[in-house]
């Protein structure tokens, strides 16, 4: 039976430049050559640093500098190295927001830190919650660790917290001397409207740290990414890394590309998205708009939806199995694990015909999972 994949976070792959890679593929191995033989250097292939600080300068509107990038495996390592650098023991609390990625909430889990999620709403995680937080644990003398955060196109929710939010979250972090991890992969991802500044890009602060990947514009395969940090925090992250470095052929290759492509591929990649994301809208306009509401993300690939609480979970599960349809239940994204009526979309995946028949299936799915209308039924 096909599987159709709605609970990947992975973009389009029909969008993928597999033969214009190769082209930049061929240009980039000549350039390395017997440097092949060798690890890469501290931060990583000095090519693609440099091409990322461009993106970043021209996206943030702020000065970067390659030296302050560090090349990642993909954008995993970097949320992982940041918790192993800034905690110091099991029991270290994290705060993130009550709903964030379901990876980071393993990998943190994973290394024995307490996690506290700070309630969101419309605009993303609440500043009042957080500064309550914040004093509370500060009294008890057990101030977090650090603040993770994806404040760009959030996941799972595909909220965009607006700039007078994001400088009242750093003015409050910054109060309370607490470091913020600004986690921005999906930042390219950008259908329409005014883009936002990053967390990074509103202040110099070095307890400022940020993380991107190539993942959401070229895809995860690669296993490309990358941290940018301020001294003294950049060496005090790069201490804790052992593994030798990322890849210098997939690094080369990204570099060669997207010095000449980025913005274009960019464009063309986020025009297939957005036509992804209004079928999702579309079909569940036409099967749900009644009894469900969901978000309206100007960029990123999730759509979180809320069906009614009456739902049967495991049933509706159950249904879409039958189906072939997977997805992301609500659970995997709460920071304590709560059942809560929410499901994720990851629409960057399934084809647009594939999208055109299963979200209608999704709402069937839901209405029939109601306990309520199965008790009016068992009735009659």
């Amino acid at each position: 039976m096909k599987t159709y994949d709605f609970r990947s976070g992975c973009t389009d792959p029909a969008s993928f430049p597999a033969a214009h890679l190769a082209e930049y593929a061929v240009k980039a191995i000549n350039e390395v050559g017997i440097d092949f033989a060798r690890y890469p250097e501290e931060l990583g292939h000095l090519g693609l640093r440099e091409v990322m600080a461009e993106r970043e300068s021209q996206r943030e509107g702020v000065e970067v500098s390659p030296d302050n990038i560090s090349l990642m495996n993909g954008s995993m390592q970097p949320v992982t190295l940041v918790a192993e650098a800034l905690m110091e023991k099991p029991g270290d609390i994290i705060i993130t927001e009550e709903l964030t990625y379901s990876g980071t909430l393993s990998i943190y889990k994973s290394l024995g830190a307490q996690l506290v999620g700070i309630p969101m709403d419309e605009h993303g995680m609440k500043i009042d919650a957080l500064e309550k937080t914040l004093n509370e644990l500060h009294e008890k003398g057990t101030p977090p660790r650090f603040i993770y955060s994806l404040p760009t196109y959030h996941n799972p929710t595909g909220i965009l917290m607006p700039k007078a939010r994001r400088l009242e979250l750093i003015d409050v972090a910054l109060k309370y001397n607490t470091i913020v991890v600004d986690d921005n992969c999906y930042g390219d991802v950008h259908f329409e409207g005014e883009k936002e500044p990053s967390l990074h890009a509103l202040s110099e602060s070095p307890n400022i740290i940020y993380l991107c990947s190539l993942s959401k514009i070229l895809g995860p395969g690669l296993r490309v990414g990358y941290l940018i940090a301020r001294q003294p925090m950049l060496d005090r992250i790069m201490e804790r890394r052992f593994d030798g470095g990322n890849s210098l052929l997939a690094a080369s290759v990204c570099a060669a590309y997207l010095k000449d492509n980025l913005w274009d591929y960019v464009a063309k990649a986020n025009l297939v998205l957005k036509e992804k994301r209004d079928a999702v809208y579309a079909g569940l306009e036409s099967s749900v708009n009644d009894i469900c509401t969901w978000s309206h993300p100007v960029g990123g690939i999730f759509i979180w939806v809320q069906f009614p609480d009456d739902v049967d979970r495991l049933k509706l599960e159950a249904l879409l199995e039958k189906e072939g349809i997977i997805y992301g239940p609500g659970s995997a994204y709460h920071v304590n694990g709560k059942d809560i009526p929410y499901l994720r979309l990851a629409f960057g995946y399934c084809s647009l015909e594939d999208i055109h028949r299963c979200i209608p299936l999704v709402g069937q799915a839901i209405r029939a999972s109601r306990k309520t209308i199965a008790r009016a039924q068992a009735a009659v």
